[in-house]
């Protein structure tokens, strides 16, 4: 179970961690964006470029792939946590899945933090001198999970299906660390146990 985790984790590759799509009248069809581990791109080939053109309208920041280093390193977090968990299931040492589980917990929400600093900066720190509309005191910060409506879009967040794997991975790896932990329990129990029936044995009847 602890191998499938580590593995599910690659998918993350190959599907997007997550997504955001804006819905508004004048665009029926809807625009959307998919945060993968090592790029943005837009759901349809022109929908980031359209998203940078509306975003200019209000003075927010272009997206620009390569302008975010977290894009740059995350693979290597991935393949460093997969190979981790793998190494812990194929030694079988705990403290390695301890490790493992740890580590990925750890990235998990540094990566959600990350991410919501991100849509805060794109929504907050806006160029309001070179912006069409101005709003005085507005924001257009998307929701890091649900629906928020955005002037005359709704914005709505929710992990891809790349993220949803990493959840389930997380959670299964979870139970794993959580059976293990009970079967550590149940040995240092069954030995304490062994132990103090050895020591009520009189001498005699040890000898």
């Amino acid at each position: 179970m602890l191998a499938i985790a580590s593995l599910g984790l690659l998918l993350v590759f190959v599907f997007p961690l997550w997504r955001i799509r804006l819905e508004a009248p004048q665009y029926p069809e809807g625009l959307g964006l998919e945060i993968r581990v090592n790029t943005v791109q837009g759901v349809k080939p022109n929908d980031l470029r359209n998203i940078n053109g509306l975003n200019h309208y209000i003075g927010m920041k272009r997206i620009e792939p390569d302008a975010i280093p977290e894009l740059r390193f995350m693979p290597w977090i991935v393949v460093g946590l997969a190979a981790l968990g793998l190494g812990a299931a194929l030694t079988g040492k705990r403290k390695l899945m301890y490790l493992w589980i740890g580590a990925l917990l750890l990235f998990a929400v540094a990566g959600l933090i990350d991410f919501w600093k991100w849509e805060y900066d794109y929504g907050h720190n806006l160029d309001a001198e070179n912006a069409i509309i101005k709003i005085p005191d507005r924001n257009y910060q998307p929701p890091l999970i649900g629906s928020r409506k955005l002037l005359n879009f709704t914005a709505t967040s929710w992990p891809g299906l790349g993220g949803w794997i990493a959840i389930a991975s997380s959670g299964l790896g979870a139970f794993v660390v959580f059976r293990e932990l009970q079967r550590a329990r149940r040995q240092r129990t069954a030995r304490s146990i062994t132990a103090e029936r050895v020591l009520r044995v009189p001498v005699r009847a040890r000898q």
